[in-house]
C-alpha cells in the first residue's frame, strides 16, 4: 500500500479557526454558562436563516432530533414509513418515540424510495407519517410530489437531513419541504459540532415544544426552573459545541463547494464506463455528503475495501451495506412476503470513495484512477 493514502474524514478547521474556537471556550468558562446562552442562541438564529426556515432549535444529536419531533407529531402506536437504508438511528427514534416503523424499500437510481414505493406502503398499511431520508445528502427527484402526496392524504412528513446540510432543490433547503427537518452535527458530516443535532420548522408551536423536550419538560420560555410539562430529556446543545456550530456554519458553503468539485470529477471520470451511480444533476445545491456507486460484479465490500486500499484509497462507509430490515436489533419488525428487494440487492454491492471538503487535486485524480482500476469498466 502506498506510503500516504487518501482518506474519508477530514475534520475542517484552520489555525485561525482553532484560536477563535479557544477564545469562545474561554468566553464560555468565564461567564459559567455552558449550556443555553448566547453561543446556542446565535447559532440558531443564523442556521435557520442558512435554511430557510422560521426557527431552528439546536439538541445534542441528531438522533434526539428525529425523537423530539416524531413525539411532537403524535407518532406514538401510529405506523410510520422509514426507509429501511438509513442508519439504525432512524428507525430507532420511531421506536423510541412510540411509533411503528414500516420498512420502505429503494430505487436502484436513488438509493431512496419514490413516490410509487409510498403510495405502496399507504395502500398497505395505515401509515400515519413517513421519515423521510436524505441519503448521502441527495433530494429525491420526486420530493416536491412526495411532499404533497402526504399533505393530501394527513400524513405528517419529518425528513432526516442528517446529509443534507447545503442541499437545495426547488429553490427549498433540504429540512424544510415536510413538517420538520432533522440534521446532525456528528463528526463525519458535512459540518460538525463535535456532537449535535437541529430542527428546523416553521411551526411556533413545534418550535415551542421542542425547546421544552430537549431541557426535561421545562416551559421553552425557561432555561432554568423546576416546572415541567412533557416528558422530556436532557438533550441541550453545550455552548462550545454552538460556538464550533458557527464556524463551521460560515463556511459551509465553501466546504459544499469543495465536495461537488470532486464529485463532479468522480462523474466525468465514470462518464460512458458503464458504472452506475447515484446522481446529483437535478439539484440546485447538493451537499454531496456520500457519492454512491454500484458495482454488478461477484465481490464483496470487504473485498472492494482490501482493493482501493492496496491503491492508497481508504473507502468510507456504505449507506448501508446492510439495511435496517435485516439488523439483528430490528427483526421483529414485520416487512412484506416478498421482502424488500432492491435494497437487499443493491445495499451489499456499493461504495462509496472518500468525498471530503479537504482533498486536493491530487487526491482526487488518486481516487478517479483507483475507480478505472478496481471497479469492472465497460468501455
Amino acid at each position: 500500500m502506498p506510503q500516504s493514502v487518501v482518506k474519508p474524514f477530514f475534520l475542517d478547521l484552520t489555525e485561525d479557526e482553532i484560536a477563535e474556537l479557544q477564545s469562545c471556550l474561554a468566553e464560555i468558562l468565564l461567564s459559567g454558562n455552558l449550556i443555553l446562552g448566547h453561543f446556542t442562541e446565535q447559532f440558531e438564529d443564523e442556521f435557520a436563516r442558512y435554511v430557510g426556515c422560521r426557527y431552528a432549535i439546536s439538541l445534542n444529536s441528531g438522533t434526539s432530533a428525529l425523537e423530539t419531533l416524531l413525539r411532537i407529531h403524535g407518532a406514538q402506536g401510529k405506523q410510520v414509513g422509514v426507509p429501511t437504508n438509513t442508519n439504525f438511528a432512524t428507525p430507532a427514534a420511531i421506536i423510541r418515540a412510540g411509533g411503528n416503523p414500516v420498512f420502505l424499500d429503494m430505487t436502484p437510481e436513488t438509493f431512496m424510495p419514490d413516490l410509487r414505493i409510498l403510495q405502496a406502503a399507504y395502500d398497505q398499511n395505515e401509515l400515519s407519517g413517513v421519515v423521510w431520508v436524505h441519503i448521502g445528502g441527495l433530494i429525491s427527484p420526486d420530493f416536491v410530489r412526495v411532499a404533497e402526496f402526504c399533505r393530501k392524504n394527513g400524513l405528517f412528513l419529518i425528513e432526516d437531513a442528517a446529509h443534507a446540510h447545503g442541499s437545495r432543490m426547488a429553490e427549498k433547503h433540504a429540512g424544510t419541504f415536510g413538517d420538520g427537518g432533522a440534521f446532525s452535527f456528528f463528526p463525519t458530516k458535512v459540518m460538525t459540532t463535535f456532537e449535535g443535532g437541529m430542527i428546523a420548522t416553521d411551526d411556533a408551536e413545534v418550535a415551542s415544544l421542542a425547546k421544552s423536550y430537549r431541557n426535561q419538560g421545562k416551559p421553552a420560555n425557561q432555561k432554568f426552573g423546576c416546572e415541567h410539562h412533557v416528558l422530556g430529556n436532557s438533550w441541550r446543545m453545550l455552548e462550545i459545541s454552538a460556538a464550533m456550530g458557527l464556524i463551521q456554519l460560515r463556511k459551509l458553503d465553501e466546504m459544499v463547494a469543495r465536495r461537488t468539485k470532486a464529485a463532479s470529477a468522480f462523474k466525468e471520470g465514470l462518464y460512458n464506463a458503464g458504472i452506475s451511480y447515484c446522481d446529483f444533476g437535478h439539484m440546485d445545491s447538493a451537499s454531496n455528503y456520500k457519492f454512491i456507486i454500484r458495482y454488478d460484479e461477484d465481490a464483496s465490500v470487504d473485498e472492494m475495501k482490501s482493493r482501493f486500499q492496496a491503491e492508497g484509497v481508504i473507502l468510507g462507509a456504505g449507506v448501508y451495506e446492510k439495511p435496517c430490515h435485516q439488523q439483528p436489533v430490528f427483526a421483529d419488525i414485520p416487512i412484506p412476503p416478498q421482502g424488500l428487494p432492491v435494497a437487499e440487492a443493491l445495499c451489499p454491492k456499493h461504495i462509496c470513495p472518500p468525498l471530503t471538503s479537504g482533498m486536493t487535486d491530487s487526491d482526487v485524480e488518486r481516487v478517479v484512477l483507483a475507480l478505472k482500476k478496481c471497479l469492472p469498466f465497460r468501455n
